[in-house]
């Protein structure tokens, strides 16, 4: 509620600042106030116009897509408002007399209607920045009716405010007002950079720098005031991930130290374009530092064989070699090739999905014993078999079939499963007619026709998977992003730096060189 409130203070104040002073001067000028009031209107009916929508629209969309949009939003207004804090520290000053120049130039060129549509482009500006950084701002609040009454009474108050300066009634630093906010909307938007960037982890955009880096649950317990401070207000969450507190930081330190450095020290003296220099080398350094010193992120691995079950026992091991799947059990071993690659997402874990279907029967044997048949029907006798009368051996006529998938990651298997079925057609051997019997495990090496990788394989494989991958995004966040953002950060620097130079060098008068007065005459003696 306390951000929502300062926001719609502070951008409602924004609004009524600019109202007020074209109301002002055109009163003075005897100027109709009519459409500048129709302006205004237009512009809140459009701001609010969009702020529906765009909740509407986040609605409408299912809740990867809905992760999505609040991270474009919440970038939108963290562009918005910075911009805003950036200008307003710049201009506050001569925010009146700007207008008032402005103005006079349109009612010199056209009417009031050509002030009503500087009206309507401040308004809607204004109007569009408060709509998307409140949209944003409740998204990442933990009670959006509160945050909701919060903006209510902000934008409320500075109604009442601008209409006391309008009229006189109400006199106050207006250049520590919007210092003090500024400080504050700097505060809130860091926390909007570590919401953007949660946002974007859950739509699947960010996938860097995920690990967490504490726990807070101690110092903002669910529920509590704290809370409310630190995570509704301040943005902050509980679990706080790598790349957040960087985002966080790498926000918060430069544009807290803009808004609070002397305005009059930031475009005057010489030592501002040595101080742009300096931190510019500063950045590059710490960037090239990062490249060097941090080793680059090492593959992961999975590991070797995993264990394969059947029911609940088990019956062997997979593994894959060089595009196939090798099956390995108490009879030997089989390869069934793989097909059908496909990136999809096992066990938290980015993998590759494999399938393959059949079976080839050419290695079963053509023909079994009483004793093998009992054994394939799981140690009793199949129905239809009389063992005195039919002795065997039996034909055996196979019929196999089986669909597998596989998922492997960074080269080895992480699970795989078969289900299908074997029916042997048995003839001869004393048998009256053909007998068909379906069998779960294939005799010799080929091994059960329906099994899976134990699921308890599965996780702790995936666990270090995950593990490895995190830690590989960690080191790519820190070997290559961080030091890009700040070469990028430095070259930027260095160029306001030497546009500064060239700037106060050019705004110094050029000293005439000084021209040697003619030599005296001397005497000439006589």
């Amino acid at each position: 509620m306390l951000a929502t409130l300062v926001i719609g203070l502070r951008e409602g104040l924004e609004a009524a600042l600019i109202v007020g002073i074209l109301a002002a001067f055109l009163k003075r000028n005897g100027s109709s106030l009519r459409p500048m009031w129709l302006g205004v209107a237009a512009a809140l009916l459009l701001s609010v116009t969009i702020g529906v929508g765009l909740e509407l629209v986040s609605m409408s969309l299912p809740q990867r897509a809905q992760e999505g949009m609040e991270t474009v939003v919440g970038a939108v207004a963290l562009v918005f408002v910075t911009g805003m804090v950036v200008w307003m520290s710049t201009h506050a000053r001569g925010l009146k007399k700007d207008l008032e120049a402005h103005a006079g130039a349109a009612l010199k060129d056209g009417t009031t209607w050509a002030v009503a549509g500087m009206a309507f482009l401040a308004i809607v500006k204004e109007g569009f920045e408060t709509s998307v950084f409140l949209l944003a701002t409740f998204q990442n609040s933990t009670s959006v009716g509160a945050a909701a009454l919060g903006a209510v009474l902000g934008i409320g108050i500075s109604v009442v405010i601008g209409i006391g300066l309008y009229q006189g009634g109400i006199r106050f630093n207006l250049g520590r007002f919007f210092q003090v906010t500024s400080v504050f909307l700097v505060l809130v938007a860091a926390g909007l950079v570590m919401g953007v960037l949660r946002t974007a982890h859950e739509s699947g955009w960010l996938t860097i720098g995920q690990t967490k880096v504490a726990d807070l649950s101690w110092l903002a317990p669910y529920g509590s005031v704290q809370a409310a401070l630190i995570t509704g207000v301040l943005g902050i969450r509980a679990d706080p991930r790598a790349v957040e507190v960087l985002g966080w930081t790498l926000y918060l330190v430069p544009l807290l130290a803009y808004v609070l450095w002397p305005p009059k020290r930031r475009a005057q003296g010489a030592q501002v374009p040595r101080l742009q220099l300096s931190l510019a080398a500063g950045l590059a350094v710490v960037g090239l530092v990062l490249v060097v010193a941090v080793p680059a992120a090492a593959p992961a691995r999975a590991g070797g064989p995993v264990d394969v079950v059947a029911g609940s026992d088990r019956v062997g091991t997979a593994d894959v070699e060089r595009g196939a799947l090798v099956l390995t059990t108490a009879d030997g071993s089989t390869r069934t090739a793989l097909s059908h690659p496909v990136a999809a997402v096992r066990s938290g874990v980015d993998a590759t999905r494999w399938t393959w279907t059949g079976q080839d029967a050419a290695d079963l044997p053509a023909t079994l014993t009483l004793t093998e048949l009992v054994a394939l029907a799981g140690g009793r006798l199949p129905v239809g078999v009389d063992p005195q009368a039919a002795t065997g051996p039996y034909d055996a006529a196979w019929t196999v079939t089986t669909t597998g998938t596989a998922w492997t990651a960074h080269g080895s298997l992480l699970d795989a499963t078969q289900t299908g079925k074997a029916v042997v057609t048995l003839s001869g051997g004393g048998l009256q007619m053909p007998r068909a019997m379906t069998v779960a495990t294939l005799p010799g090496s080929a091994g059960p026709a329906q099994w899976q990788v134990d699921p308890a394989t599965v996780a702790a494989t995936a666990d270090r998977l995950a593990d490895a991958q995190s830690a590989a995004a960690d080191r790519t966040l820190w070997n290559r992003w961080l030091p890009l953002v700040l070469l990028v950060a430095a070259a930027a620097l260095a160029a306001a730096g030497l546009r500064h130079r060239r700037a106060l060098r050019a705004a110094v008068p050029s000293t005439p060189t000084p021209v040697a007065a003619p030599a005296a005459a001397l005497p000439v003696d006589a």
